[in-house]
């Protein structure tokens, strides 16, 4: 059985980036290595051991293309509305609180976030299927 283990986008700015998942969502440096043209970051928090892994390509200075194909990456939280309230208050913009249904009963409520480079990130009530 395959076993998901991180999760890598490119990023402009390595310590942007770091402060944003770190005051966003908890997330913490779990290794770091250093190439002549590229560093790898990876994140993650105690709740398990899944890496965000951040790529910084050395000497670039134009904003990635996103493209249509990246959906997003999806945190799931005790407390919606105070996780959102804690995000503003650290002074970032997330989008309004959501809530989807299916088949008339309730799926998930959730807000987005774009981290400094664009990302898109689900932020979900824990309950349900998103646990």
């Amino acid at each position: 059985m395959a076993k998901a283990i991180h999760m890598m986008v490119r990023v402009l700015d390595e310590a942007r980036s770091v402060k944003f998942y770190e005051d966003c969502f908890g997330l913490k440096i779990s290794d770091r290595r250093d190439w002549p043209d590229f560093t790898l970051i990876y994140m993650k928090n105690p709740e398990n051991d899944f890496e965000l892994e951040l790529t910084v390509n050395k000497g670039r200075t134009d904003a990635y293309d996103l493209g249509n194909g990246y959906g997003h990456v999806a945190f799931a939280v005790e407390d919606l509305e105070a996780e959102r309230a804690r995000i503003t208050a650290a002074g970032y913009q997330p989008k309004d609180i959501k809530t989807m249904t299916h088949d008339g009963k309730p799926f998930g409520k959730f807000f987005f976030i774009e981290d400094p480079d664009g990302y898109k990130i689900e932020v979900l009530q824990r309950g349900g299927r998103f646990q």
